[in-house]
């Protein structure tokens, strides 16, 4: 166990380390954090936001039905980060393997003594170490501006908001690495994984036009359905159920696409 365990770490470091020396996933961040900048602004305190409807709202002097700003906030900024997430993601996750397989180190790591599950967790865990730090930011100037809302922001509502945020994030990059370890090409992985991704999330209106328990199974595997419901404050052990599952089949064909290239290879 301590040996795994070992294994993990120097996996998960490489892996990390790599982003950081990495100016491609600088200009990632960079972008990600300008976006996520600009829709902060443009939700709260720009012409059309949520701070002037407010103050419109108390000039006509309505109260009913009352407004709670900051929640309405938390909701429509997590969604907005889940759709840059959508695009930012399968480009993190498009070298994990590919890069791999392009420099031809895939074939070192396939027949080393590391088992395939311990380096696809290692690699995955990585990735998603290094989006949890582009989000940091958005988390410190959350904060400074919920805390002047009245009525304050409900602290349960922002940790389960991104705690989806980050359960999504690992669903998806789990399932990117897997295409990622299927091709040499980085771009052809982004994409494959855009598609698969754009799929899940847009499978819940492919569900609402069927009826009986195939549009019901369909639900529970959208990504968007499961993510809003966490950002809405509502802890549903199914949907936290749903984006672990992903992980794990994530990392299982991950594990087994490695394995079947060291069978060709053996």
């Amino acid at each position: 166990m301590r040996t795994l365990f070992a294994n993990f770490v120097a996996i998960y470091r490489r892996e990390l380390q790599s982003y950081f020396a990495s100016p491609f996933a600088y200009v990632i961040a960079g972008v990600f954090w300008l976006l996520s900048g600009f829709f902060f602004v443009a939700l709260l305190m720009g012409p059309q936001g949520l701070i002037q409807q407010a103050a419109y709202r108390d000039q006509m002097g309505i109260t009913n039905p009352p407004v709670d700003v900051a929640y309405q906030f938390l909701s429509f900024f997590l969604g907005t980060l889940s759709s840059l997430a959508l695009f930012i993601l399968p480009i993190l996750s498009m070298g994990l393997y590919a890069e791999e397989r392009k420099r031809g180190t895939l074939e070192l790591l396939a027949t080393s003594p590391l088992t395939n599950w311990i380096v696809a967790l290692g690699k995955l865990m990585g990735a998603l170490t290094f989006f949890i730090t582009m989000l940091l930011p958005l988390l410190i100037y959350q904060a400074i501006a919920l805390s002047a809302a009245d009525p304050p922001a409900q602290f349960t509502v922002m940790l389960l908001g991104h705690l989806g945020l980050v359960l999504l994030a690992a669903a998806v990059l789990s399932l990117g690495m897997f295409i990622s370890s299927l091709t040499d090409s980085t771009i052809l992985a982004a994409i494959l994984t855009f598609a698969l991704v754009l799929f899940l999330w847009v499978i819940d209106l492919v569900a609402d036009s069927l009826a009986g328990p195939v549009g019901e199974a369909l639900k529970h595997l959208s990504l968007i359905r499961n993510y809003t419901t966490l950002t809405q404050g509502i802890f549903d052990s199914s949907s936290v159920i749903v984006f672990l599952t992903y992980v794990v089949l994530g990392l299982f064909l991950t594990a087994q696409s490695i394995e079947a290239f060291r069978f060709q290879r053996s």
